[in-house]
């Protein structure tokens, strides 16, 4: 039961990780930059199972990766960031696409904490048992 609350505690971290990245990612969606600077980039979580011989032993955060993406170009003449052109440079982020993957992680997220309130259960049952 132990290696339950591991594996939980693993996946908790990983979608945690996750979280995180998305909020930044949303939180970035209206980055302003100059044409000649580079566009915020969209963070991307790298989840990694981890073994245990043959059998699972929960999952790691084995990166996290920036979007290819050049960001795009946005005809905003009075923005104080503007080149010659009247252009800014925004970032390529999908705020439905974030909020969709963001809800994902969340219910991944709860299914551990579910996961590890099940484990919790069975310790209290079987310490009642032991009193008994």
């Amino acid at each position: 039961m132990f290696a339950a609350l591991g594996i939980s505690g693993s996946g908790m971290l990983v979608h945690r990780t996750w979280m995180d990245a998305i909020s930044d990612n949303i939180a970035n969606v209206n980055t302003v930059r100059a044409t000649d600077e580079e566009a915020f980039r969209a963070r991307y979580v790298i989840a990694q199972a981890l073994e245990n011989g043959s059998t699972g032993a929960g999952v790691a955060v084995g990166g996290i990766e920036l979007s290819d993406a050049q960001g795009r170009l946005v005809f905003d003449p009075t923005h104080p960031l503007a080149d010659a052109n009247g252009l800014v440079r925004l970032p390529e982020v999908d705020l439905g696409e974030q909020l969709t993957t963001m809800i994902m992680a969340q219910r991944g997220y709860q299914a551990n904490i579910a996961q590890v309130d099940r484990v919790k259960a069975a310790y209290q049952s079987a310490l009642q048992m032991g009193r008994s």
